[in-house]
Formats: C-alpha cells, structure tokens, sequence
C-alpha cells in the first residue's frame, strides 16, 4: 500500500544501447568529475598546514598551538567553512539562469558554460594570493558547477533508453566520485611537498576536468527533446533519435516528444505552471530529494573527511589516505547501483542504503560519545573501527542517495516544465550543501559526537518519506513518467486518477 506502483510502458521503445550515446553521455559526465573534483579537492587543502597558515592563520595557530581547545572545535571557523561553501551559494543562483539556457538554447550550450566558468575559477584559485582571489575563485567555480548540474542530468537521462535510464544517469553519481577520488589522490601527493606550494597544484589541477568537459561538449550532439523544444525540426529531432537508438523505428517515441513539446509551447511561465496542483507530486519530490541527499550529512564525509580524521586524532597524511579509502568505496558501490536501479527498482536501494547509513552514523556517534574526549584521540583499535564504519556509510549512501538523489528530479518531471524543475532540484541542493556546509564546523564544535546523531534522524526520516511517498520509476518512459502519480494511492487523490481529471484542475 505504501510502495511506489511500477507503471509499465504503453508505448514499448525499440532501440538499444549504441556506442554514439555511451560515448556522449560519458562526454558530458565529466560535469560530475568537476563537481566531484571539487568536494574531494576543497575538503583537502582545508586540512593542510600551508595552505590554513596563509589563509586562515588564527585556524592554523589554533590547531598546533591551543592545547586546551577541545577536539571538536579546533577548525570552527566561518571564514573556513565559507571558502568551502561559497561555491555552493553561487551554484545556487546560477541554477536559475542556467534553467533559462537550458531550455531556450539546449543542454550542450549549458554545459559549455559550466566547463568555461569552472575552468576559470580553477586558474585564480590556483594563483590566489589573497582571501579575496581564493572566495571569487569559487564563485566562478561555482557558477560552472552550477550550469553542468543543471545541463547534465537532462542530457543523460534524454539521451539514455529508457529501459536503461537509471543506469545512464547514476553515471553522473559515479563521475562525481571519480572526481573526488582523483582529488583526494592528488593532494595525498601534493601535502608531501615540503615547499609549502602543494595545495596550488590541488586547486589548479581543476582545470584538466574543466577543459576536458569544455572542449569535449563542443563536440556533443544536443538530445532529440531539447532539439524539438528549442525549434529545430522534427525531421532533424528524428535523425538524432534515430543514432543514438540504433533503430530507423523511433516513431512512438517521437510521438511522444512532439506531444510533450505541444504541451510545453502553451505555457508562458515555467515556474508560475510548476506550481499547479497537478505538478505538485514532482515538485515535492523535487524539493525533499535533495534535502534529504543533503541531511544524509555526507558533506561531514564529502567535505570535511580529512578534518574529521583528524579530529579522532589521525595524522595529516592518515587523514588524506582515509579519504582517498573512502572514495574508492564510494565508487565501487555507485557501480553496484548502476547494475541495481534497473533491475531492483529506486526504491528498495533508497530504502536499503538509508538502513544502512543510519545504523553506521549511530555506531560512529556511539564510539565518539563514548571514547573521544575533548583532548588526545581515539586509540588505534577504535580510530580503525570508525574509519570501517564510515566506509560503510559512504557505501550505503553510494548505493543509493548519492546516485538516485541526481536520478529521480531528472527523470519525474514532464519536458514543458523539465528544466525549471530541475533548477529547483539543483538550487535546492546547493542550497542545503551551503547551510550543511557553512554550519556542520560550528555544529561539530557545539554537537561533538552528536552531530552524527542529528544526521542519523535525517536519515530515518527520509527513508520512511520514500518508502511511504516515492512512486517507482524504473523502466518507464521519460515521456510518459505522469501515470506513475496517478497510479499511486496517495498522489492520485491530488493529480487525479486520469488525464480528464488534471485537466479539469
């Protein structure tokens, strides 16, 4: 009664997996290997001698000198905490210009903008010779993280067979961890540099991701939908659809976009529409998707890793090295879930990893409450044991919130209102990554070990919100995602049991 009802497909698309769309879809994930890039790069350099002496010294004195300090405050700092989370603010504005590209010039033009934009704020991050060059630098960066997030998951679930959407587009999550393992790598490396200089080479090396997506996307072609919406013709959007299929029969899905975009051109205002009762289920969903991915409190992980390993007492190296052990599970659990969400459906792994993750943030807040004081660390045996648990963790949460939470917004909504959803989908994210990422310093400094209590409600609340709310997705057409709300026991006595109905709303 409470599940998610599988709506199966009226119009059964023909087509296969052709090596144009895997090559373009893995094209335009590099949008995630630069968001990645960053998360695992900013957590970093934040934990490096060098780079907290030169800017934020009353952190880095605080750190070797305070022994009267208690563990958990010893990197509470504003200042600190906006230099990771500045990014996030500009995201968050970005987003809504970047809904506005997106669907009057298409998702290749967005993600272009993305790359060129991160592209930049790499370069002055990595000559910043004050605080001023180093917060710009990351409101470039994300302004470009802004763009792609929008850009990126539209272009893969379009341009993906629906039969295998949910596999395409967790391509996203797993570039997204690829980035973060490569930046935790690299400054592994670089905090070995005895000269002081190795978080420039971090925060420069951001622009390898960024040219490659830059110069790469100008080679993309742009997804049948967007070419449809966008005016080109319907012989031209058919040819494309044609390629990336495999097939010369893709007149029902053709059918289908043409629709979709017939309906779209009678709007005047995307988000005065978005709005309307019969949107509704999307738009709550695409509002509490990414709260919850966010109040999962991965970004203690994303972000702040190394400095929580070193808050239970692991050297600065230990600390890089645990986050880098981290990422690999993350990825390799992000695979699992590409071969899954097909076939197990999105809302077993949501509900599963959820079970996961809240019984490992119980067992680390457990630990913490219990062995780590206010000074020294945890033993050797108990430090281990944490680190085991946080890899469980990030393994859960690589299974399914890291993945599906990016999945779910690109996929539920109809393609008249599909980029100012998805907007909503990205400024919400990057909305609560600001708040969680600007606060989670403080709150660690004033919570201690109950931070991980706090995320650890998060957790239990969301996964009983899918499990009551969360229609399944998987296997059903893009195009044809507005019956799975009608279907459900409780959104249909909102949207309507059928199409007459909603109409007449």
């Amino acid at each position: 009664m409470a599940g998610g009802f599988a709506v199966a497909s009226e119009a059964r698309y023909t087509g296969k997996v052709t090596i144009f769309v895997v090559l373009s879809c893995m094209m335009a994930a590099m949008g995630g290997v630069i968001f990645g890039y960053d998360i695992g790069i900013s957590g970093g350099v934040t934990s490096m001698k060098p780079f907290l002496k030169k800017f934020f010294p009353k952190v880095y004195r605080r750190m070797e000198e305070d022994t009267k300090i208690s563990n958990y405050c010893k990197f509470d700092s504003q200042l600190l905490t906006l230099f990771t989370s500045s990014l996030y603010l500009a995201g968050l504005i970005a987003s809504f210009f970047a809904s506005s590209t997106t669907k009057a010039y298409g998702r290749k033009p967005s993600i272009i903008i993305g790359g060129a934009a991160f592209l930049a704020g790499a370069a002055l991050n990595g000559t910043a010779l004050n605080i001023y060059m180093l917060i710009f630098g990351r409101v470039l960066l994300g302004v470009g993280v802004g763009f792609a997030n929008q850009a990126v998951p539209l272009y893969l679930s379009e341009m993906a067979p629906p039969k295998y959407r949910g596999a395409f587009n967790n391509g996203f999550q797993l570039s997204v961890g690829i980035g973060a393992l490569t930046a935790n790598l690299i400054n592994y490396g670089t905090v070995k540099i005895k000269q002081g200089y190795g978080w420039r080479i971090s925060l420069s090396m951001a622009a390898v991701p960024a040219s490659i997506l830059t110069l790469g996307a100008l080679f993309l072609p742009e997804t049948p939908n967007s070419l449809i919406q966008c005016g080109q013709n319907q012989q031209q959007a058919k040819q494309m659809l044609q390629k990336i299929r495999g097939t010369s029969d893709v007149d029902a899905e053709l059918h289908d976009l043409i629709s979709a975009i017939e309906n779209s051109n009678t709007l005047q205002n995307n988000y005065n529409q978005i709005l309307q009762r019969n949107y509704r289920p999307q738009l709550i969903m695409a509002i509490a998707i990414p709260f919850f991915q966010q109040v999962t409190g991965i970004n203690v992980i994303a972000f702040y890793a190394p400095i929580v390993f070193r808050t239970i007492g692991f050297g600065e190296s230990a600390s890089l090295m645990s986050a880098v052990m981290t990422g690999v599970v993350g990825i390799a659990t992000t695979l699992v879930s590409m071969v899954l969400v097909d076939r197990v459906g999105r809302r077993p792994l949501l509900v599963a990893g959820g079970l996961v993750m809240f019984a490992a943030q119980l067992a680390v807040g457990g630990i913490m409450a219990g062995k780590l004081g206010d000074h020294g660390g945890l033993s050797r045996g108990y430090g281990d044991v944490v680190l085991v648990l946080i890899g469980v963790y990030v393994a859960g949460f690589g299974l399914s919130w890291g993945p599906l939470g990016w999945l779910i917004p690109s996929e539920i909504f109809p393609l008249e209102i599909r980029a100012a959803g998805q907007s909503v989908a990205v400024a919400v994210n990057f909305l609560f990554t600001f708040l969680v990422g600007q606060t989670f310093l403080a709150m660690l400094c004033h919570f201690k070990a109950g931070i991980f209590f706090f995320f650890g409600g998060w957790v239990a609340v969301m996964t009983a919100f899918v499990y009551v709310l969360l229609p399944e997705t998987k296997n059903v057409p893009i195009e044809q995602m507005d019956k799975v709300w009608r279907h459900h026991w409780f959104w249909n006595k909102i949207v309507g049991s059928d199409k007459q109905s909603i109409d007449a709303l």
